[in-house]
């Protein structure tokens, strides 16, 4: 049996509001965790699920389909942020954007990517593979919204390190 659409969004837009207020970008993988068993078993949510798919997947399906895109929505959502952060020209024209993670490529050659914090390694090489296999492209930034992961110093001085090793002219955060 199909969800009905009207299901889904119903869902959607409550796990949605409770992620908000949870502050779901900033929490640890196993509170996560804690959330998703409680949803699953929530008659509101996993119960409804339940209806429509086998309740084996309907935590997967919490997870992939529903909160997967929350975070997508979050992150796309700072990307005035991100050139704020990196003093990039808003103007500029973009010939790309990527996402997983998210980034632009602009007509200047300029390569930037942001992402959660603890995907770091994830985005500097993101950046390398993206500026190495397109021709004039720089690898000009990557921001970090930071998720927990990196918030001392030592961890900062880590990153910028392979960032420059990389080839990147800057790297940032935001707290």
């Amino acid at each position: 049996m199909k969800l009905p659409d009207d299901v889904r969004d119903r869902i959607r837009d409550l796990l949605w509001e409770r992620a908000n207020d949870l502050g779901w970008s900033g929490l640890p993988d196993a509170e996560r965790s804690r959330c998703y068993e409680h949803w699953t078993r929530e008659s509101a949510i996993g119960g409804t699920l339940g209806h429509y798919m086998d309740p084996r997947k309907v935590r997967v399906y919490i997870k992939d389909s529903l909160l997967k895109p929350y975070e997508r929505a979050r992150v796309s959502d700072s990307e005035q942020d991100i050139l704020t952060v990196l003093d990039v020209d808003p103007t500029l024209e973009v010939v790309h954007r990527y996402i997983k993670p998210h980034g632009l490529h602009f007509i200047s050659g300029q390569v930037v990517a942001w992402g959660k914090s603890r995907d770091w390694k994830l985005l500097l090489m993101a950046l390398y593979e993206r500026t190495a296999l397109s021709s004039g492209a720089s690898p000009f930034g990557a921001v970090l919204l930071e998720s927990g992961n990196t918030a001392d110093d030592s961890r900062r001085t880590l990153v910028r390190g392979a960032a420059m090793r990389l080839g990147l002219k800057r790297v940032e955060w935001i707290d």
